[in-house]
């Protein structure tokens, strides 16, 4: 049996244990002692916290455009940009041209056609025309937003790719807004327009030259011709119309068809903006890291 102080440790001696680290064997190194009448000895700082990426820098570091570490070459960092700067200029074009095609549809289905005809009465539905004006105008600020974006992309500007983001909301919101009132008004403006043939139609029975310009445009634009029979009226139908065709019935489908289309493209337009938002993102934030490691 060894004594006392033989089995103790001397001072400098290494432990097998190290504090606050239960089980472990490898030796803690011996703290300096200070010099006799001399400063305490500077322990090292403890390194920062490491930050938190926004979520703009986490999008941009899943495509690739995040800051590249040390010893990495800078060429995937520029590649991936120049990269998702063609896809967003792309993207801008794509848009400028949907706009230009949005503003003609608009201003036809307004002025062209059935509408034409039904919006010179007086008892015209200006509530049916809500989602056009609202669609007319999306189409018009998508040729504004797809030129700006494409300046943005070219420039590298993070102000104007911001603002380019924020007005891709605003089309987003305008778009979905058409897109649901096509649909869920389709039922409320065939009822409204129907309405408005049979109050012609009993007008045209009570005195034949009251409804009379009334009831042939409502007859020349549905192509059509009375409710169950023609006879009554059939001064008034086109001389172009073979056989019968129920005015109530043909009311219904042709503005159920055209609201549909009008839905369907509100609608993807606004499925299109959404990528128009993330490549903006991307691209504003891929900018700035590139900034930052310059």
């Amino acid at each position: 049996m060894l004594p006392r102080a033989a089995r103790s440790p001397s001072p400098g001696a290494p432990t097998c244990r190290q504090p606050g680290r239960l089980g472990s064997s490898r030796p803690s190194p011996p703290r300096p002692a200070p010099p006799p009448g001399g400063p305490a000895p500077v322990l090292p700082a403890p390194p920062p916290p490491r930050r938190r990426l926004p979520l703009p820098a986490l999008a941009a570091r899943a495509w690739g455009l995040g800051i590249p570490p040390p010893g990495r070459s800078m060429g995937r960092f520029r590649g991936g940009l120049r990269c998702i700067k063609y896809l967003l200029l792309g993207f801008n074009l794509l848009f400028w041209l949907a706009g230009s095609a949005v503003i003609a549809f608009g201003l036809w289905f307004r002025f062209g056609g059935a509408i034409k005809e039904l919006s010179s009465e007086d008892k015209s539905p200006e509530y049916f025309y809500v989602g056009l004006y609202v669609l007319v105008g999306a189409g018009a600020l998508m040729m504004a937003v797809g030129f700006f974006g494409c300046c943005g992309a070219m420039r590298e500007s993070q102000c104007v790719l911001g603002s380019f983001f924020t007005c891709l909301l605003v089309i987003f919101a305008a778009e979905v807004t058409t897109g649901v009132f096509a649909f869920i008004g389709k039922g409320v403006a065939i009822r409204h327009v129907q309405t408005m043939y049979e109050e012609a139609y009993n007008d045209y029975l009570k005195d034949r030259g009251k409804g009379n310009g009334t009831l042939i445009t409502f007859h020349s634009t549905f192509q059509c011709c009375g409710k169950e029979s023609s006879e009554q009226v059939q001064p008034t139908c086109p001389k172009e119309l073979l056989g019968h065709k129920n005015c109530i019935d043909e009311i219904e489908t042709i503005i159920s068809v055209k609201l549909q289309l009008i839905g369907i493209v509100g609608i993807g337009i606004a499925g299109l903006t959404i990528f128009g938002m993330i490549f903006s993102m991307v691209l504003c934030c891929a900018i700035r890291n590139s900034r930052d490691v310059i």
